[in-house]
């Protein structure tokens, strides 16, 4: 039993720390650098997106003319449940669209993962992210 709540506990330390990790130092540094470097080699690949909420994150995205396709892998997905605007810095650019968070279409999710995470979609999952431009 000691050992389990030993185990459990440090899994919960790891969990918690790798969670500040990204929210106070990677996601801040990946931003800066999208501002800093739009035609920089990250800037090619990920966008910062405004959520409805005022949060912004970095997210990888694939734009195929007047939309934008991104995978949510945490929680953030949830404010994109119905139709939402939302704010894009692509390369420098800022941009407006609408975001809908794709959960009953597998077909169109797998079509559009094999493209935006080629070699991973098969085993990463996530939730598609639909933003049409406006």
């Amino acid at each position: 039993m000691k050992w389990a709540l030993i185990v459990v506990g440090s899994l919960v330390v790891l969990f918690v720390g790798y969670w500040a990790y990204q929210i106070y130092l990677a996601n801040p540094r990946v931003a800066e650098t999208l501002r800093t470097e739009p035609n920089g080699a990250t800037a090619a690949r990920v966008m910062l997106l405004t959520l409805p909420s005022g949060t912004t994150i970095p997210v990888n995205y694939l734009r195929e003319g007047q939309m934008v396709y991104a995978g949510a892998d945490g929680r953030w997905w949830r404010e994109l449940t119905n139709p939402s605007a939302v704010t894009l810095l692509i390369r420098g650019e800022t941009l407006r669209g609408t975001a809908k968070a794709v959960r009953d279409d597998p077909a169109h999710t797998e079509d559009v993962f094999k493209r935006l995470r080629p070699t991973s979609y098969k085993w990463i999952g996530g939730v598609l992210i639909d933003i049409a431009l406006d």
